[in-house]
């Protein structure tokens, strides 16, 4: 497991380095993952190690949300003066994710 953190770690960090070294607006973490998505891709398979460590790193997700939601019970009332502009842009950004999914399944799923 510790080879499998290591690598995801290994990652991250090669996200931020590249985010902080252009200056791109994109969060390290992200540039991250697609630098380890790509990777995948590129190699075909995903190993066994890493598959199975991943795995019991997702049964801990939870725990990832527990920070954001103290964050979200101490900073409330800065929220609420701004609900009419984050209420906007949730309802926004799911409606172009639920678009963005829907044109990717019908691409894929057109008989030619």
């Amino acid at each position: 497991m510790l080879r499998s953190l290591t690598l995801l770690l290994a990652f991250q960090l090669s996200g931020e380095v590249l985010s902080s070294l252009f200056g791109w607006p994109v969060p390290g973490p992200v540039l991250g993952m697609l630098l380890l998505l790509i990777t995948l891709i590129v190699r075909g398979r995903v190993s066994a190690g890493l598959s199975n460590d991943s795995q019991h790193i997702l049964r801990y997700l939870p725990l990832i949300l527990i920070p954001p939601s103290v964050g979200i019970m101490d900073y409330w009332g800065s929220l609420a003066q701004d609900a009419g502009a984050i209420t906007l842009s949730i309802v926004l950004t799911t409606l172009l994710s639920l678009l963005l999914a829907a044109g990717l399944l019908h691409g894929l799923t057109r008989k030619r």
